[in-house]
């Protein structure tokens, strides 16, 4: 019998789109899951240049597939994921790849379905996003990689205080708060995201990497060390796409950064 297709990939021009495809669990993780999240995304590095996350059905993820968390726990299996601590996790996969990822996101974003948005480079919310952290009420603890990626986008005080009080926050808050980049109207995650996604495929694809590889090392720098790295990263940067696209500039031929309409 093949193993069930809880993750869906498709391959839209440059752009690879990753599907969570367990809308009857409101796209819980189990252990199949994340096993074809973390093939799609490893896949997506190879094949795009961009690529987008999202649910199918009516929410983008509800977190851990508590069932499948109670029934395995309770027989005395292991109460940790399938994946050892290492670069090799969906999360990581995703958060430090080949390529930016972004997050459209309607409906329920919860305890690990968060982790997994915080984990994307870019998070577009609709209006039906609802996010919140309710490991506390579950009796367990984050353990996608939150307690570093959430907390750096919401604050220690603020995710703290959804741990504890099972707060839920609303698209306007999350971003406020740093949670999410863009909020847009119901039904209209996907097309933003889409728009997004063509303008980074127009990019250099050795400056998206630097982007989305070097940006997150320097948080965790020194100021004297951070100045360092940066220097060392925009020498690698540098190539002769970098001359092309100078001169595209320099003969007018290259858009112009103008002021918002």
């Amino acid at each position: 019998m093949s193993e069930e297709q809880t993750v869906t990939y498709e391959l839209d021009g440059e752009i690879a789109l990753v599907g969570l495809n367990r809308p009857d669990k409101r796209n819980c993780f189990n252990p199949t899951v994340m096993t074809q999240l973390r093939e799609a995304i490893e896949r997506a590095g190879q094949e795009a240049k961009c690529g987008i996350i999202f649910g199918h059905g009516d929410n983008f993820c509800a977190g851990l597939d508590l069932r499948w968390a109670a029934e395995n726990w309770k027989a005395g299996r292991s109460q940790r994921l399938p994946f050892p601590f290492n670069r090799h996790t969906y999360f990581e996969e995703m958060a430090r790849g080949n390529i930016p990822f972004i997050a459209a996101l309607h409906g329920a974003t919860l305890g690990g379905g968060l982790e997994t948005a915080a984990a994307a480079h870019i998070r577009v919310a609709d209006e039906t996003a609802f996010f919140a952290l309710p490991e506390g009420t579950r009796g367990i603890f984050i353990g996608g990689g939150g307690s570093v990626r959430v907390a750096r986008l919401l604050g220690f005080a603020r995710m703290q205080d959804m741990m504890l009080t099972g707060r839920v926050l609303r698209p306007d808050e999350a971003e406020r708060y740093g949670i999410v980049q863009y909020v847009v109207p119901k039904g209209q995650a996907m097309a933003k995201a889409k728009e997004l996604a063509l303008k980074i495929c127009q990019n250099a694809p050795l400056s998206n990497f630097a982007i989305t590889n070097s940006l997150p090392r320097l948080q965790d720098m020194s100021y004297d060390d951070g100045l360092f790295f940066e220097r060392m990263v925009a020498e690698y940067t540098r190539s002769p796409e970098s001359i092309t696209r100078l001169n595209q500039f320099l003969d007018k031929t290259a858009p112009r950064v103008r002021m918002p309409e």
